[in-house]
C-alpha cells in the first residue's frame, strides 16, 4: 500500500477504506509538523495544529478536486491553519495586554550557542526560528519540502513572482543572521 500514489490512496479512502488515511498521515506528518513549528515557534501548539490539519484534510477529501497535487492542497491547509493559530494567539495577547497597566516584553530572545559538536540541522533550525514566520515558512517549503515556486505560491496564496521575492529576502535575512552571529563571536 505504501507504493501507491497519493491519489490512489485518497481514492481508496473515499471508497470507505478510512484506515488507508494513516498512510497519508505517515507520509506528511514530519514535514507538516516542521512547517507548523517554524510558524508557531511552539512545539505543543504545533502538535495540536498538526492534528487539526489532518482532520481538516480528511473532512475535506470529498471536496478535493485534484486541480493541484495533493501535497500542495494539504500544505495550503497546514499553512493557513498555522497562520490562523498565530492570529488567534496575537488577539489573545492583545486582549490580555490591554487589561494590564504595565506592558511587558512578551518575546524572549534566546541566545543559542552553537558548538563544534552541534548538529548542522539543529543550527539551521535555530537560525530559521529567529526569522519571521513567513521567511522561515517559504524556506522550509522550498528547501525541506522541496516544493516548486508554483506550489509554494498555491500554498501561500500568492504569485510565483512574490514567492521568488520572498525566497530572495528570506535568504538575505538568513545570511544577515549568520553574519551577525559571526561578528558577535569575533567580538566575544
Amino acid at each position: 500500500m505504501k507504493d501507491l500514489t497519493d491519489l490512489e490512496i485518497i481514492a481508496s479512502v473515499k471508497r470507505g477504506n478510512q484506515a488507508d488515511y494513516a498512510i497519508i498521515i505517515d507520509r506528511y506528518k514530519n514535514k507538516a509538523f516542521s512547517l507548523i513549528k517554524r510558524i508557531l515557534k511552539n512545539e505543543m501548539e504545533a502538535e495540536e495544529v498538526l492534528q487539526d490539519c489532518f482532520l481538516k484534510a480528511y473532512n475535506g477529501l470529498r471536496s478535493y478536486r485534484q486541480e493541484a497535487k495533493f501535497s500542495t492542497w494539504f500544505f495550503r491547509i497546514v499553512y493557513n491553519t498555522a497562520l490562523s493559530k498565530v492570529s488567534a494567539r496575537k488577539r489573545k495577547i492583545e486582549n490580555e495586554m490591554s487589561s494590564l497597566e504595565d506592558h511587558f516584553n512578551l518575546e524572549s530572545d534566546y541566545d543559542y550557542q552553537v558548538t563544534e559538536n552541534s548538529d548542522l540541522s539543529s543550527f539551521v533550525n535555530i537560525m530559521l526560528q529567529k526569522l519571521p514566520s513567513n521567511y522561515s515558512s517559504v524556506l522550509s517549503l522550498f528547501y525541506l519540502n522541496e516544493m516548486s515556486c508554483e506550489e509554494i505560491g498555491d500554498v501561500m496564496n500568492t504569485s510565483v513572482a512574490n514567492v521568488k521575492v520572498m525566497l530572495h529576502r528570506s535568504r538575505n535575512a538568513l545570511r544577515d543572521l549568520l553574519i551577525k552571529k559571526d561578528l558577535m563571536r569575533e567580538v566575544s
